[in-house]
């Protein structure tokens, strides 16, 4: 299984993947490249793959508090040493140590490329110096790891082992570990390699859609100047710049610019949103002959590694296939958002894969070793557009973004790439970091639009359900939580999206650059929505006679709801306000406390948005609660009477509103100038 340099060249091989290190402004991102723990894994049980005895929880009850007991004995028990890392691909291990590359950014997904790629075998090619032990492991898909092989290494070495992929049908990786012997050892570089075929690389358009973070664009773009590897399989770079604050402005704008070989281009257009946006960056990335489209957030941080692992992921797919990279949390950088995500079609909802999967998991905690369902293949129906590589000819066969400004574009866009026979891939390996979910709420606020109008025009378009399954219903129930809540602006925004799914299809292009402008418009008539970012600008909260009796807060039991729900609503509507609570509210609620069965218990409140910047003043309202209630649920029986005829109109229209003769003229319409580099 193992041979040494002077045999591996009997075939030519391509590298499929590089072991690299943090950069020196990536330092707290250790645990996702190298790993010092001592243990192999988490013990599994030999009978049933469950977790073994010594653990406190059964496998049925697994989570992110069993992840946190399996890493207390076998994440790292001693800390890598940044200090030994000679540089992106090198390190020394210390003598008597061991450092394992069981990590996000090193390991070897062998699942993914049995399942998606045309290779057999894989091949993990290392150049040593020094004396020690090289071991290689492999797990399968509940997690259990094995031992593969091992070679003893001495002074300058290059040592390869040629590793199957037929085991790894339904999950399981490969890694490698180095133990240092008497004095320390050097990994100078390490790879991960296929049978090469001969062709060349595809090209990519890396596209980037920004509004008003200049600083991130222009990070972003030094990074790709100081990478020389990832620039050469670039043929463009390309800005669409819908801001204001703009990224040619920045004052270090023109020096960056020079050192990315001419590649650069920057085309200012109006805001269109995100879809907008990215179908710029798709109907450019075909006009000008390329191979794919990278769609890229623009407030991210690139692991500028990532390019290369999906372009040659997807230059080796059996078929035109996307592939997408994870995305970390932008604060808290060891953290990942999800695996990997599903639409649940009954609810019409992004869901998880797999039920064991935890949202927000930390390699910090708990270790790809000692995590069982990190090793499962997680199929996906879409990958998020803060990192996604789409072949243009996809592009061609099923057209561009839906033109629904923001929300739900990149998941309709997976789903109809699935219904047309493209799948989607969500690499391990590849990655951003973008600020998480968990600092925003934008189901709250001017989002709340985008979100409802959106999700039930996907569902129009791809629900298997007679009437979009329980989609409508939940949208009810979201209209009564936001109305008890005082959250009057979000309602009015989620009535007119009602009543623009009514409007049918063919104005979404139209309407495309003007619902944001009106939708901000309608924040003046309501106190929720005004904000201001000091606390003092309003009156000091007062109590006058604690709701609930001073019982506390607590939400209904799924028994209790409903009728908890009309008592609520009718206390709501026949209770009137005292007109005290208009000069000074009752308490300052944190975000994090705001929550419907909570603020349904006072009359006037400060609230704390998502990001900690500004308070505004919710101010409970009968006559507000009673019409947009009303006219919420006219709404919604409407389109539940409609669905078959309104899902008739959105699918004989998709072809044409996503197609490039639709999109070219509103590019033309919307285009101020563009930029070359």
């Amino acid at each position: 299984m193992s041979n040494d340099q002077d045999t591996t060249a009997e075939q030519p091989m391509k590298t499929l993947q590089r072991v690299i290190f943090p950069s020196a402004q990536q330092m707290d991102t250790i645990p996702l490249y190298v790993d010092s723990g001592l243990a192999t894994g988490v013990q599994l049980s030999t009978m049933n793959g469950s977790l073994g005895s010594n653990d406190s929880l059964t496998s049925e009850k697994r989570g992110e508090s069993s992840q946190g007991a399996a890493a207390s004995s076998a994440s790292g028990s001693s800390d890598a040493h940044a200090e030994d890392f000679i540089g992106r691909r090198s390190t020394l291990i210390r003598a008597g140590s061991r450092l394992s590359f069981a990590t996000y950014f090193n390991a070897f997904a062998a699942s993914y490329w049995k399942r998606w790629t045309t290779l057999e075998e894989v091949r993990l090619s290392i150049q040593t110096h020094g004396s020690g032990t090289v071991i290689v492991y492999k797990s399968n898909p509940r997690g259990s790891l094995q031992r593969v092989d091992s070679r003893q290494v001495s002074g300058k070495q290059s040592t390869a082992f040629d590793l199957p992929l037929k085991p790894f049908g339904d999950g399981g990786w490969y890694w490698f570990e180095l133990v240092a012997g008497t004095e320390s050892l050097v990994l100078e570089q390490a790879e991960w390699q296929g049978a090469d075929d001969g062709r060349e690389p595809g090209r990519i358009t890396l596209e980037i859609t920004t509004l008003n973070k200049p600083d991130f664009c222009l990070n972003n773009l030094r990074s790709f100047a100081e990478n020389p590897e990832v620039l050469e399989h670039l043929q463009e770079i390309l800005i669409v710049d819908q801001g204001t604050k703009k990224v040619q402005d920045e004052e270090d704008f023109e020096e960056v610019a020079a050192r990315l070989d001419g590649k650069l281009r920057i085309i200012n257009q109006s805001n269109l949103g995100g879809s907008g946006g990215f179908a710029r960056g798709m109907y450019e990335a075909v006009e000008n002959g390329s191979d794919y489209a990278l769609l890229l957030d623009d407030d991210v941080v690139v692991e500028p590694e990532s390019i290369i692992r999906l372009l040659t992921f997807a230059d080796m797919c059996r078929k035109p296939t996307i592939v997408g990279g994870h995305m970390f949390d932008l604060y808290n950088r060891s953290v990942l958002h999800t695996f990997g995500e599903i639409v649940n079609t009954y609810r019409f909802q992004p869901d998880q894969p797999h039920q064991e999967q935890v949202l927000g998991h930390d390699f910090l905690k708990s270790n790809l070793r000692s995590t069982p369902w990190l090793h499962r293949r997680v199929d996906v129906d879409y990958n998020g557009w803060w990192m996604d590589l789409i072949p243009t000819k996809v592009i061609k066969d099923i057209g561009l973004s839906l033109p629904v400004f923001i929300k739900w574009d990149d998941a309709e866009y997976g789903l109809r790439a699935k219904r047309a026979g493209y799948h989607t891939v969500s690499l391990p390996g590849a990655a951003v970091w973008h600020v998480s979910w968990i600092d925003k709420d934008d189901l709250v606020g001017w989002q709340a639009y985008f979100h409802i109008r959106n999700r039930i025009i996907a569902a129009l378009l791809h629900s298997p359900y007679d009437r979009g399954g329980r989609l409508l219903r939940e949208s009810s129930y979201a209209d009564v939580k936001h109305l008890i809540s005082m959250q009057y602006f979000t309602e009015a925004g989620r009535i007119m999206a009602l009543r623009d799914v009514l409007a049918g299809p063919d104005q979404l292009h139209e309407i495309q650059p003007q619902r944001l402008p009106e939708i901000r418009a309608l924040m003046k008539q309501y106190p929720d929505a005004q904000f201001a970012e000091d606390i003092e600008s309003f009156p000091e909260p007062r109590m006058d006679k604690p709701p609930r009796n001073g019982r506390g807060f607590s939400a209904p039991s799924y028994r209790t709801l409903v009728p908890w729900a009309l008592k609520t609503v009718t206390k709501q509507l026949v209770r009137p306000v005292d007109p005290a609570l208009k000069d000074h509210p009752q308490a300052h609620i944190a975000h994090q406390d705001n929550r419907w069965w909570r603020m349904s218990q006072f009359d006037s409140a400060l609230v704390s948005n998502a990001e900690g910047t500004a308070v505004s003043w919710y101010q409970r309202e009968p006559d507000q609660l009673r019409n947009k209630l009303v006219e919420a649920t006219r709404l919604h029986a409407r389109i539940l009477r409609d669905w078959p005829k309104l899902r008739e109109q959105y699918r004989e229209a998709a072809e044409r509103i996503t197609s490039f003769e639709a999109w070219q003229k509103t590019f033309e319409k919307h285009t101020d100038s563009q930029l070359t580099r």
